[in-house]
């Protein structure tokens, strides 16, 4: 019996992956106070910051270049040491992706129980992360760690963009397609792994598969407009992307593809308190016309390194609803 079946990781987290990440109702009052801040004396002009909430900040540092900066880390999502490393770093240079952008350095954040977890796990935990980005082409330097009663682990990364030529979650325009590069149902497959240790490979090969495919074909389709499905689900990003576009987003709940098992997972009772706080969120801002609540669920299930939601057309990838002029209701998201 290997370290990692003795040591579940996933026992040593009160929750796993994205589905840890603060409300985002309550993320949005506590920052609320440093946006519109006066800009610094210094190199460069932020152009994307904290005002929409979208996935990275990005400052123009020269004509033609800008810099794009994330930082990114969770609780175990799997017990597999080496996967939980390759899974945080690929959700961590997702946001890079999503921005348009291409990764070129990160450094690693790692919270270990010293005392309770062997220090070999937290190695294969680093190698996993330098497995994925040197898939990226990124470079790995250094990072920080400290002793923590629960793992944590995930990468700061730096990237540069063409600053004419970012997708933002703000730029969204009534008559474009919305098209979505990965399955969801990420969520409640990582519940079923985490209360049964059952391996599900899909959803592990879902969570380290890079966004840069789907971020290159999106830029060559002439996207503008983009952010990342990851811990608020898709109904939660999708809300911030057309609250900061100001249009209203229309999904079509049966062209949204599914990873295999999610529905089953769903119907054995693996929901996640996180995706079940995501629904919470939208529902004032959502008219669901009567799409039953398991569908509801699904489409607001917490995504770990899901994939990229694009307002405009990707080729080889699903068309999953459109954004239209904004709702006289005020809704930003109207689900059929």
């Amino acid at each position: 019996m290997t370290t990692t079946e003795q040591r579940r990781l996933t026992g040593y987290a009160h929750g796993g992956g994205c589905a840890c990440k603060i409300p985002p109702g309550e993320l949005e009052s506590v920052v609320a106070g440093l946006v519109g801040e006066t800009a610094p004396r210094g190199p460069g002009e932020l152009i994307v910051g904290l005002d929409d909430g979208d996935d990275a900040a990005v400052v123009r540092i020269a004509a033609g270049t800008a810099v794009v900066a994330t930082a990114d880390f969770f609780t175990p999502v799997v017990d597999d040491a080496f996967d939980w490393g390759r899974i945080a770093a690929a959700n961590a240079l997702s946001d890079v992706y999503a921005m348009g952008g291409t990764p070129v350095v990160a450094v690693n954040l790692l919270a270990w129980p010293r005392d309770l977890l062997p220090m070999d796990l937290a190695a294969e935990v680093l190698r996993g992360g330098l497995t994925v980005a040197r898939e990226a082409g990124c470079h790995v330097a250094g990072g920080h760690s400290v002793d923590d009663p629960e793992p944590k682990y995930g990468m700061a990364v730096t990237g540069i963009a063409d600053p004419d030529r970012l997708m933002r979650n703000d730029a969204g325009l009534a008559g474009l397609p919305l098209t979505l590069t990965k399955p969801l149902g990420i969520g409640v497959l990582n519940s079923r792994h985490k209360a049964t240790g059952e391996t599900l490979p899909q959803a592990v090969a879902a969570m380290t598969e890079l966004n840069r495919a789907a971020s290159e074909a999106a830029l060559a389709a002439g996207a503008v407009c983009a952010t990342d499905v990851t811990g608020f689900g898709l109904l939660g990003h999708l809300h911030k992307l057309a609250r900061a576009s100001g249009v209203t987003a229309r999904v079509d709940a049966a062209a949204v593809p599914y990873l295999d098992g999610a529905r089953q997972a769903l119907a054995d009772g693996y929901v996640s308190g996180g995706t079940r706080r995501n629904l919470d969120w939208v529902r004032p801002h959502a008219d669901t016309g009567g799409v039953p609540e398991d569908e509801l669920l699904l489409l607001a299930d917490a995504q770990t390194s899901g994939g990229l939601l694009v307002a405009g057309e990707v080729p080889g990838y699903p068309v999953i609803g459109e954004l239209l002029p904004p709702h006289p209701d005020g809704h930003t998201l109207l689900i059929r």
